[in-house]
């Protein structure tokens, strides 16, 4: 028998915090403001968008307490069982000075209105722990979850690249405090399972993986949440109740990530952060996608299941992953069966999966040695946007004459698919301008896209189209573009 906690149990800045009565939608921002009277972190968007509610949480690794910027507006404090919680108010220097992050932003004039600023501090506080002497492009990418309408950029950036100079991570009290927390945070992670409230206010956060299987199969209508980068919408835009809920961000099985000589095998609860390093030295050609998908705290909570699980048309990672020819492990239970992801998708809101079953893992093959490998993501705004459209090509080349090929799109159909005619008329021609012009029409035949606020239909149509361009000319290094009009 798995033993049993009633309480959410983590520590809010030097404060330790029992919860025994919590909603599952409650997130961590209405709780630190209209709780707590923490109101430095501020609601701006409500969605994960504009950083102006950032905090950090860490969590144990590997012995180490690692710390996270993550948008407390979409984060469920649920999901909070067994962290380091911490707000700009726990900010502070020697002596009862300003933080070094703090005095860098007044004297390089990061803050008008102040709106935003405390978001700015905290995603900046997380960069300079892990990174006190960060390059420019470092700061840039930490920043991209922060938007601010009245500075500009630059103020803030010269803010980020000074902060070292008013003092060192090391005399940080919060690194001095990691010694002591580290105790508290691993005498909460007990292997208990939590279980408080009851019917659609009731909040599981499992033991373990194989707990969690056992509960999801004996509760299959509760809502899993991992990263609640989607989840948190449905609460803070749509009012949806999504209880009852499991919580398992916390499940260090699920954030396995296995290489061999052959393949990489991600678990559903790697988030992109922890991706990004095996992602770029395996699939190079992936790593601007990545650096693209929302902004730096987004890519903190996300996970890779996640994306995959919820079947979101738009999601950036399975079209590159279908072109890869990507296989997903499935679970309920004790039982495992695995299918290839392009299988799971099978209509709008519908994918392959049982009641009570989930995604553990995602294999993707390496590619192979000559094989021409891509991805495009189109969206209005380069960073932190929804893609209009996602496309990823992969094509191997035997002798001028293409042996083989996978495209695949998102935003282009009610599901990520793959486009079947274009690939049918590309395979054993040659490699030519005059194949790639012949097969161009294939894509009517594939999709049917949609008009929405992101792109008309026609634009999606022809922007498939001209990406096909695009990774033809790459890829022969002809360095000239097709051009072409609507009709």
């Amino acid at each position: 028998m798995v033993e049993v906690a009633d309480a959410i149990r983590f520590i809010l800045n030097d404060e330790d915090i029992t919860l025994t009565d919590i909603k599952p939608d409650t997130t961590l921002l209405d709780w630190l403001r209209l709780e707590r009277r923490l109101r430095g972190s501020k609601e701006g968007c409500a969605e994960g968008d504009c950083g102006a509610c950032t905090v950090l949480v860490g969590r144990l690794m590997d012995d180490e307490i690692i710390y996270d910027s993550v948008t407390s507006c979409i984060r469920f404090v649920g999901s909070l069982h067994g962290t380091h919680v911490v707000t700009v108010e726990h900010l502070r220097g020697k002596d009862g000075v300003l933080h070094p992050v703090q005095q860098a932003m007044v004297d390089h004039h990061g803050s008008q209105c102040g709106f935003c600023t405390p978001g700015f501090v905290m995603s900046l506080y997380g960069l300079w722990m892990r990174d006190p002497d960060p390059s420019q492009a470092a700061i840039e990418k930490a920043l991209q979850g922060n938007l601010c309408r009245c500075t500009g950029y630059a103020p803030i950036i010269r803010a980020g690249k000074a902060i070292s100079s008013y003092g060192r991570p090391e005399a940080d009290p919060l690194w001095a405090e990691r010694i002591a927390l580290k105790g508290k945070i691993r005498a909460i992670n007990d292997g208990r399972r939590v279980e408080l409230g009851e019917g659609a206010d009731r909040i599981i956060v499992p033991g373990s993986l194989d707990d969690f299987a056992a509960v999801y199969e004996a509760n299959p209508t509760a809502t899993i949440v991992n990263g609640s980068t989607d989840v948190g919408l449905w609460v803070t835009k749509f009012m949806r109740s999504i209880g009852p809920v499991i919580f398992i961000n916390h499940l260090e099985e699920l954030k396995r990530i296995t290489e061999t000589g052959s393949e990489v095998r991600f678990h559903a609860g790697v988030s992109y952060s922890e991706a990004l390093p095996v992602v770029a030295a395996n699939f190079p050609d992936m790593g601007e996608l990545w650096h693209r998908i929302a902004g730096e705290q987004i890519r903190n909570m996300g996970t890779i299941g996640g994306n995959i699980a919820n079947g979101s048309p738009i999601g950036d990672t399975p079209p590159p992953f279908i072109a890869l020819g990507a296989k997903l492990q499935l679970r309920k239970g004790a039982q495992r069966r695995e299918i290839k992801l392009e299988d799971y998708f099978l209509a709008y809101g519908k994918q392959d999966r049982q009641p009570g079953e989930f995604v553990e893992s995602v294999t993707i093959p390496l590619l192979p040695d000559g094989e021409k490998f891509a991805v495009y993501k189109i969206s209005k705004r380069r960073e932190e946007d929804i893609s209009a459209l996602c496309g990823a090509f992969r094509v191997s080349i035997t002798d001028g004459v293409v042996s083989t090929v996978r495209i695949a799109f998102g935003g282009m159909a009610a599901t990520p698919k793959r486009a079947k005619a274009v690939e049918a008329a590309l395979v054993g021609k040659p490699w030519t301008a005059e194949t790639v012009e012949a097969a161009i029409a294939e894509f009517a035949e594939d999709y049917q896209p949609i008009s929405d606020m992101r792109a008309s239909a026609d634009y999606r149509l022809l922007t498939a189209q001209n990406l096909l361009w695009r990774f033809f000319y790459e890829t022969t290094g002809q360095g000239q573009r097709l051009r072409r009009e609507v009709a």
